[in-house]
């Protein structure tokens, strides 16, 4: 019982404005009955109990958002996220319920899910956790083996909003939908995954690289506050910085080859 019982155990000593701490109070109050002691002002500074829980939170309301884009959540999508919440989260019972109490709570409430992203990046400032929450979505956009038109605008939109690259956008829909665009295409999303751009040499392509693993190694994403249930989501991005770096290395040599 990871980042239920942390946040549990953390107390709620603190709550702030925005639509996060909106929703905290709302899954808390629902849930357990207890109220929060409002802080002045939308920052607080996180530990690592705290991050779970505004992690959990804002992810599973995001969710909310992204399924009631067409205007409706339909049965078919609250059934998707049962799904994704089972099957790829394996969630215990009790985390389960209260996944699905934030997404209940968050269908209803009167904030867009950029609402959320824009407060979620004001709140944690590392580029990983959000990351994160932004790969967490597109597994779930793609959960039905489709990228529908309304998912793809907010997942293109969004990336602004949680200050990540729109290049990024590509790299994940690569990723997830296992679609084979040109070479050059592919050598794109590459760069954009490593942050970097052909005209990066090769010494600082392999500090890119090596920056990248040591900020998204799982022990160190777990540190950071990325519930025990998504590290394998952390593991994947580990092995999409391994494959785009090798696959620049591999097109430099080949490339070296030819010019020589």
């Amino acid at each position: 019982m990871s980042w239920l019982g942390a946040g549990i155990g953390a107390g709620f000593g603190f709550m702030f404005g925005g639509p996060i701490g909106a929703a905290l109070g709302a899954w808390v109050g629902s849930s357990f009955g207890s109220g929060l002691r409002r802080l002045g002002g939308a920052k607080a500074v996180l530990n690592r109990d705290g991050a779970q829980t505004i992690f959990i939170v804002t992810l599973f309301s995001m969710l909310a958002k992204m399924a009631k884009a067409d205007g409706l959540v339909s049965k078919a999508e609250v059934q998707l996220i049962e799904g994704f919440i089972q099957n790829n989260l394996r969630l215990g019972t009790e985390e389960r319920k209260h996944a699905i109490r934030i997404f209940e709570n968050a269908k209803s409430d009167k904030y867009t899910i950029y609402d959320y992203a824009k407060q979620y990046r004001m709140l944690v400032h590392d580029q990983a956790m959000r990351e994160m929450v932004y790969r967490l979505l597109f597994a779930v956009a793609y959960a039905d083996g489709e990228l529908h038109a309304a998912e793809e605008q907010i997942l293109r939109r969004i990336t602004s909003d949680l200050g990540l690259h729109e290049t990024l956008f590509a790299a994940l829909q690569n990723e997830f939908g296992h679609r084979s665009g040109s070479n050059a295409s592919e050598l794109q999303q590459h760069y954009a995954v490593l942050g970097c751009s052909p005209d990066t040499t090769d010494k600082d392509l392999k500090l890119a690289y090596r920056r990248k693993a040591a900020e998204y190694h799982p022990d160190k994403i777990a540190a950071k506050g990325l519930p025990e249930e998504f590290m394998r989501h952390a593991e994947d991005q580990m092995k999409s910085i391994t494959v785009a770096y090798e696959a620049i290395v591999e097109t430099r040599k080949r490339q070296a080859k030819v010019v020589s």
